[in-house]
């Protein structure tokens, strides 16, 4: 049969209306696009947010249709986003370091929705919400569990970018570990750079050489190089983002930070058809999922003691800094 447009538009019509007539037809997948700006493999940040998408695609099945891009430098964030966003429903953004960059392309694509994990309270579209996993509430916390476990009276911190996140969790960090004991020594870098090797080992065995037997961190791959300063000095770490206790002797606690929760957050509610823009909240009132602590081998008495601070925190009784 000779198709002229007007049949074509006809008969395509009539194709629609049958398939919204037959419940049976799998409705389209809701396209996905995932920007991790590091590796997925750092042990860190960006592999709880990659967890998190592996668990969401798991639960979702042929739901979703997901797209990834990782390792992107600042200077092509831009251009990873226009990608995704040109191809996609909704963008993530893992990571407060890609806000900049989302709020800046979502103003192209108003009808792309973009989630920031990461984000904090600021600017704010009708197309992007902003994840905020208040890293300084857990930082106390984790500052806390570090005074308990040093031998020595002395911790450090180190954290990539100073920007004010990384920041406010690093002073939370001293201010916990305070908190435990008034006396003890704090000491706080940062290199600069989430994925910096050589600075972040640099930075430990400086904090060693004053006698720090514990450290924390906000890194990506960088956290590599604290730990080659912790395994030549016979010093231990607490982890970030993802309980991993028993993997690794040099690990003696973990904070949990929820990245993968909130990426896993981010595409039930364009599943369940409940997205919303906005800045939104998470930390310790999300649940442990959210924000939490785990001592590998602690006693009942340090489980008991970083407990009740957690709850202090959430009551407002002890206060910490945003981000």
């Amino acid at each position: 049969m000779h198709l002229t447009r007007r049949n074509l538009l006809a008969t395509a019509a009539s194709l629609a209306a049958v398939a919204l007539a037959s419940p049976g037809l799998a409705a389209d997948p809701i396209k996905i696009g995932i920007l991790i700006p590091g590796s997925k493999s750092d042990k860190g940040w960006m592999e709880s947010g990659y967890d998190g998408l592996v668990a969401a695609q798991k639960a979702n099945g042929d739901k979703i249709k997901v797209q990834v891009i990782e390792n992107i430098n600042y200077a092509d964030m831009e251009q990873a986003l226009t990608q995704l966003a040109s191809a996609n429903q909704l963008v993530i953004g893992v990571g407060g370091q890609t806000q900049a960059a989302v709020f800046k392309i979502a103003k192209r694509f108003p009808k792309t929705k973009f989630s920031i994990v990461g984000g904090n309270a600021g600017d704010s579209l009708p197309n992007v919400a902003g994840y905020d996993v208040k890293q300084a509430e857990i930082a106390f916390v984790a500052g806390a569990a570090a005074a308990m476990l040093s031998k020595t009276g002395a911790v450090s911190y180190v954290g990539g970018m100073e920007i004010p996140s990384i920041v406010n969790a690093g002073k939370e960090f001293g201010k916990g570990a305070k908190y435990i004991n008034p006396d003890i020594k704090y000491f706080e870098n940062y290199t600069g750079d989430f994925d910096n090797v050589a600075k972040s080992k640099e930075a430990t065995l400086a904090a060693i050489a004053q006698g720090a037997d514990v450290h924390y961190h906000i890194l990506n791959l960088g956290l590599r190089g604290m730990e080659q300063a912790a395994k030549e000095k016979g010093t231990h770490i607490i982890g970030s983002y993802t309980n991993y206790c028993g993997t690794d002797p040099l690990y003696t606690a973990y904070s949990i930070t929820g990245v993968g929760f909130q990426v896993r957050y981010a595409i039930d509610q364009i599943v369940a058809g409940t997205w919303a823009a906005g800045y939104k909240p998470f930390g310790l009132k999300m649940g442990p999922e959210a924000s939490d602590i785990v001592v590998c081998s602690g006693t009942p008495e340090m489980k008991a003691k970083l407990d009740a601070i957690k709850a202090d925190i959430l009551a407002g009784r002890i206060k910490v800094l945003e981000g």
